[in-house]
């Protein structure tokens, strides 16, 4: 069974359109990536997927079942602005996703639920490398380490789904290909399917087994917002970085010099 399912999605704010007609499939274990124009609506797929906003049209599901219409401890994110508390250590913030999980029911995990807790919330910073970093807090951490940490708050209830928004925008490259390393370990580990937003077009096909392009087939210089985007590229990354050579040159020189700032 396919763990991802889009049949016939669109995505309307009044007037203007989105989303439109969008069919998707995706099998456990698959490493999505998604690229396209600015505003084509990828965050927007992003956050449906995630639960924070509804389709107008046509069906998302998950597992088979209609997508939850809020989001749960199935489906983690990470987001490229450091989504950390900054009032929590490092081992606070990955804590805190098991003392949610039961609230209301009580207000502080106690006792032997709290011991287990917390062995489970070190080995996540251990799997993240953060093991000497668990008692500082988000401001005596560099960029890249509060998106490692991030990443282990995002881990810690045991997603099916991850879902990355821009998660390596903001660092700079050595970094990043130090972050490209831990996501596909940790992917490859845990063995969960991920989608991943990004602008940058040698990441996109570097990381993913899949590639998905947005773009609007339709447009209408009188009515700008009046057709939205659909997938008009889904290629299967069996050759890595080589793939691109399938996309056409128009598109791939609109993909690499377009800055992703969401508009939707």
């Amino acid at each position: 069974m396919n763990i991802i399912e889009a049949r016939g999605l669109w995505k309307e704010y009044g007037c203007d359109t989105v989303l439109e007609d969008v069919y998707l499939s995706v099998a456990p274990g698959d490493f999505v990536t998604v690229v396209g124009a600015s505003g084509c609506g990828k965050s927007t797929f992003l956050r449906m997927l995630l639960g924070e906003e509804t389709p107008t049209r046509g069906q998302l599901r998950l597992d088979g079942a209609p997508m939850p219409d809020e989001p749960g401890p199935d489906r983690g994110v990470v987001f490229q602005r450091y989504s950390v508390f900054p009032h929590l250590t490092a081992l606070g913030n990955v804590l805190l996703a098991e003392e949610l999980a039961r609230a209301p029911l009580i207000a502080r995990l106690l006792g032997r639920p709290r011991r287990d807790a917390l062995a489970r919330a070190r080995e996540m910073l251990e799997r993240v490398g953060l093991t000497n970093a668990a008692h500082k807090y988000p401001s005596q951490l560099s960029g890249g380490m509060q998106q490692r940490l991030a990443i282990a708050q995002a881990l810690m209830k045991n997603p099916r789904v991850l879902l990355l928004d821009e998660p390596f925008g903001a660092l700079d490259p050595g970094i990043r290909k130090d972050m490209h390393a831990l996501i596909l370990e940790l992917w490859e580990r845990l063995d969960i399917t991920i989608f991943m937003v990004t602008h940058d077009l040698k990441e996109g096909f570097d990381l993913g087994t899949r590639l998905l392009v947005f773009d609007k087939v339709r447009h209408d210089p009188h009515a700008p917002g009046a057709y939205g985007a659909t997938i008009t590229y889904d290629i299967p990354l069996e050759h890595g970085a080589r793939a691109a050579e399938r996309l056409p040159a128009s598109v791939r020189s609109e993909l690499s010099s377009t800055p992703d700032e969401e508009s939707a």
